[in-house]
């Protein structure tokens, strides 16, 4: 009996583990929400792009279909976003409809699964979020 429960125990565990990490911004935002802010959505849209990434890894193709279309609109949103730096206030547009082209062009690489075009759409699409994130304070 206790063998049997500590087997039934060990295999939810495995089980458990298995499953892709759940990440920030799975959840699409309401389309006529009240706005976050930028930091929020950058950090929501690192997310996404981890999600695709990891589910890239595994050729789940209509869990990268998905990260893409929730990249996507958080491309969408990011110019509604609040409390915008400074220093990305003129540009915030322009690179999130970049990223958004990358979007569009990574659901229809997943869609394809086609792989070399999805690599090179979640290349794109990381490092646009690379650039859009704040200045770090230089180091001392």
């Amino acid at each position: 009996m206790l063998r049997n429960s500590l087997f039934a125990g060990l295999s939810i565990v495995v089980l458990a583990g298995c499953t892709i990490v759940e990440r920030e911004g799975q959840i699409p935002l309401p389309e006529n929400g009240p706005p976050i802010s930028y930091a929020e959505m950058l950090n929501r849209t690192r997310g996404q792009a981890g999600a695709a990434v990891d589910a890239f890894y595994i050729d789940s193709w209509m869990e990268l279909e998905q990260a893409a279309q929730r990249l996507e609109q958080s491309a969408r949103l990011l110019p509604k976003t609040t409390h915008v730096p400074e220093a990305f206030k003129k540009k915030v547009e322009s690179e999130a409809e970049l990223l958004r082209k990358d979007a569009v062009l990574l659901t229809n690489a997943a869609r394809a699964r086609n792989a070399t075009q999805a690599n090179e759409a979640m290349q794109r699409i990381n490092d646009r979020i690379r650039k859009l994130r704040p200045a770090e304070k230089a180091e001392k």
